[in-house]
């Protein structure tokens, strides 16, 4: 997110991706939370003072016996949306982890930055679950579907038979999302629907209690920017808040494509930020732009804290790893100030090979790293899944680029390289809107070596379509790394700089 003036911000204001979120208020402070799919830790927490700056301070799942994600967990499987809400002083977060033996479970926490409590699992649960109190105490849990239970928080057990409430509009495919919220006498049942691509939609109904009956708005869906020449697509799954002026705001997921025909969005599903305005007792949701203009004045941004020196015992919230990340097959105090990989898989196109990262954020950026390969394999990648991604190993005194794109891997003859630490180097660029041609490629991504000096020896520059939702499937974006592929590799800094 970037501050354009006093009162003005860019949207997204949580880049990269940060998809299916969800945020509460609790006085003069906001936080949110995230999807974070096969990636470990999980859930990512934000906190903001205004809702346009947002700073990372911690994952809800960052533990093993908080979320399992065993090999076998597919990509775009594990953790699913979440919703966050603070009720009786204390966080209440409830998800879905869809890895086998996973399931609805929450967790809760006095403070936001954690400890988070062992999860609590509630039984029977679909993904998107949603939790509510009513004034009389009781909670409601309603998920994708839309249908809901009551159950008790504390021990996840259920107390009443699922019961269908409202579904959006007829015939709409995956009505899910759900989120309840009681607003002056009405309460308000909004959902996504439409699927999470090119017709996703918000759609809301209100009703005299929790468990309805509900009556749809007249003007839905409120939101949605199917068919529509728009830069931001996608838009859905959202939550409602209300921000520093009282005013009423959305935050909600969008995606940013770029290149020809269909599209290629390459980052994820982002988060943005909408205005809201009431009109008969409904909501109406403004334009969700690139820039945006706030009510209230925002504070300060944040700043992008691409550069990491590994000096400190534990790695920063923001790095995460496929599937797990144990203990021993990272450590920044074998050598200290560095980063140091063990490898276990063989391969980015394993599950669960030694791999460490953080989501690429901004459409063109340069990463670089230092990297002592001595006594291993293992370099810089840029990952979306098993079967995409490209990727930079040095080793025996060389340099290689592979690139695998679904059922094809290639890999180029090895660039000689001196004995001694190697800094790696992919810079990514966007391509120049108004190309027009319809198989433009939305990105090129550029691998190499970088001398002391700053030269660049560009190995290769590959198509960045082939690491994009559109070819790929699923629901995340890149992630960009350090990965150990063989033996122990060591990494003196990793520096992430947007363009």
């Amino acid at each position: 997110m970037t501050v354009v003036g006093s009162h003005s911000f860019t949207n997204p204001v949580i880049a990269g991706m940060h998809p299916d979120p969800s945020v509460c208020r609790v006085g003069d402070d906001y936080y949110l939370a995230c999807s974070s799919f096969e990636y470990f830790p999980g859930v990512p927490i934000f906190h903001s003072r205004d809702l346009v700056n947002w700073e990372q301070i911690g994952n809800a799942l960052d533990r093993p016996g908080q979320l399992a994600l065993p090999p076998s967990t597919r990509s775009s499987g594990g953790v699913y949306a979440p919703t966050l809400r603070h009720h009786d002083g204390r966080f209440w977060l409830i998800t879905t982890n869809v890895a086998p033996g996973g399931g609805a479970m929450i967790v809760t926490s006095v403070d936001i930055a954690g400890p988070w409590s062992d999860p609590i699992r509630v039984p029977g649960v679909g993904i998107d679950p949603d939790l509510v109190w009513d004034d009389q105490g009781n909670c409601w849990c309603t998920y994708a579907g839309i249908s809901q239970i009551r159950i008790d928080p504390v021990t996840g057990r259920v107390l009443t038979r699922p019961r269908k409430l409202w579904s959006g509009t007829p015939g709409a495919q995956a009505p899910e999302a759900p989120h309840l919220y009681r607003i002056g006498e009405y309460w308000y049942l909004m959902i996504a629907e439409g699927g999470t691509e090119r017709a996703h939609a918000v759609s809301i109904a209100r009703g005299p209690a929790p468990d309805g009956p509900f009556e749809p708005c007249p003007a839905n869906p409120i939101l949605s920017h199917r068919g529509r020449d728009h830069p931001i697509q996608n838009t859905g799954h959202a939550d409602l808040v209300r921000a520093p002026d009282d005013s009423w705001w959305m935050v909600l997921l969008g995606v940013r494509p770029g290149g020809g025909t269909p599209g290629w969005h390459v980052l994820g599903r982002e988060t943005f930020l909408a205005p809201v305005t009431w009109h008969d007792g409904w909501p109406v949701v403004g334009a969700v732009e690139p820039v945006m203009t706030a009510s209230w004045p925002s504070g300060p941004p944040v700043p992008v804290d691409g550069r990491d020196d590994f000096d400190e015992p534990a790695l920063h919230p923001r790095w995460v790893s496929p599937r797990s990340r144990p203990d021993s097959c990272w450590s920044t105090t074998d050598r200290p100030g560095w980063l140091t990989l063990h490898a276990r898989d063989r391969s980015l196109d394993d599950p669960s090979v030694t791999f460490v990262g953080r989501r690429q954020q901004h459409p063109s950026c340069r990463v670089r790293t230092l990297v002592d390969s001595s006594s291993g394999r293992g370099g810089l990648a840029v990952r979306l899944d098993e079967s995409h991604h490209y990727e930079l190993q040095t080793g025996d005194g060389g340099v290689r680029v592979t690139a695998r794109l679904g059922s094809v891997r290639h890999t180029m003859p090895a660039w000689p390289v001196p004995d001694g630490p190697v800094r790696l180097r992919i810079d990514v660029r966007a391509a120049a809107p108004g190309d027009g041609h319809p198989c433009q490629e939305p990105d090129v991504l550029r691998l190499g070596v970088e001398a002391e000096d700053g030269h660049f020896e560009v190995l290769t520059e590959l198509d960045g379509r082939y690491l994009s939702t559109e070819v790929a499937g699923g629901f995340t974006g890149r992630v960009i790394g350090m990965f150990a592929s063989e033996g122990t590799v060591r990494f003196d800094w990793f520096d992430y700089e947007p363009a």
